[in-house]
């Protein structure tokens, strides 16, 4: 049962200085278990399915699927259904939108690259708009609104967390099939077609399974920061190894993390947990870009000197022949 005091003012409970105690108080309501529970299997797809968009160069795409999930959940409060169903319905719808765009390769700023981008960027125009519309149509409980936009963690029924490890399976699944493939298409499509890869299937695959993933975070995150919990892992994994398969791994462990934490942190503070899990989310980025930087330096630092060692020797050896 959720606190009536939390609800009403969306406040949370104090820390206590015992830290064996304020873990303990976590897990001590069954709402915090199903939001724990939730959380992972979100961070796990969001983790997974980022990757690929980052590889891929479709960040703006995830972007307005995340916005798109907006409107989406709005409605459905507005007609008095589950927010889920809203995620899925307008997320779904506007990853088929962009996916019936041709897609422009990457690199290119012609007029393959300015069509997608501009379809892209009426799907996330019209979604706001919508999403307006429904939230000055709605006359209940704003605060409702607000959890929708930037995430909540209470209310998370068992139900909700059956819906989101089915659609986790499903996402999973189709990437343990097509995931070989859909990283040769990502990294060189051209070769992947020469070779009879279904390039253009896969992208839309990938693209339906992209907006199925942003309306599941969108129900821990909100609409307006799920791109976080897609994007940061996701690109800070991939600034710290080029290895795929280190570097999936990485991304899912960063976005389960970041997600513990923001659960964590909500739980003990008013502030909603898409907050949280932006900042921490961005923290780790700036530690990796920082710790890799300083060894591109050190790297570019020992090449020079050795690079300077040999233009010495070959000096020397030519002061002693003449």
């Amino acid at each position: 049962m959720i606190p009536a005091h939390w609800a009403a003012q969306g406040v949370g409970v104090s820390l206590t200085g015992n830290l064996v105690q304020d873990i303990r108080q976590l897990f001590a309501f069954h709402f915090m278990l199903n939001a724990f529970r939730a959380g992972t299997v979100v961070a796990v797809t969001a983790g997974l399915l980022g990757w690929f968009m980052v590889l891929r160069a479709q960040s703006f795409a995830g972007h307005t699927l995340a916005v798109a999930g907006f409107p989406g959940a709005a409605g459905a409060t507005l007609v008095g259904v589950s927010p889920a169903w809203g995620f899925f319905v307008f997320c779904g719808a506007g990853a088929a939108v962009i996916a019936a765009v041709p897609r422009a390769r990457a690199g290119t700023q012609g007029a393959g690259f300015s069509e997608e981008s501009a379809a892209i960027g009426t799907v996330q125009a019209l979604a706001l708009g919508l999403g307006f519309l429904f939230v000055s149509l709605y006359h209940g409980f704003l605060n409702g609104i607000n959890a929708l936009l930037f995430g909540t963690f209470l209310g998370i029924t068992d139900a909700q967390v059956g819906v989101l490890v089915a659609v986790a399976a499903v996402i999973v699944a189709a990437l343990a099939i097509g995931g070989r493939q859909l990283l040769f298409a990502s990294v060189d499509p051209d070769v992947a077609a020469a070779r009879g890869v279904p390039v253009t299937a896969l992208g839309v695959a990938f693209l339906l399974l992209l907006g199925f993933a942003a309306a599941e975070a969108s129900q821990i995150t909100g609409s307006l920061l799920v791109f976080a919990l897609l994007v940061v892992p996701a690109a800070t994994a991939q600034r710290v190894t080029a290895r795929p398969a280190a570097s999936i791994a990485l991304s899912v462990g960063i976005a389960v993390a970041v997600t513990w934490l923001g659960l964590a942190a909500a739980y003990y503070s008013p502030y909603p947990i898409g907050f949280f899990v932006t900042t921490f989310g961005f923290s780790l980025f700036a530690l990796a870009q920082i710790a890799t930087r300083r060894t591109s330096i050190r790297r570019l630092e020992g090449r020079l000197g050795a690079s300077i060692r040999r233009l010495e020797g070959r000096l020397g050896a030519w002061r002693r022949r003449t």
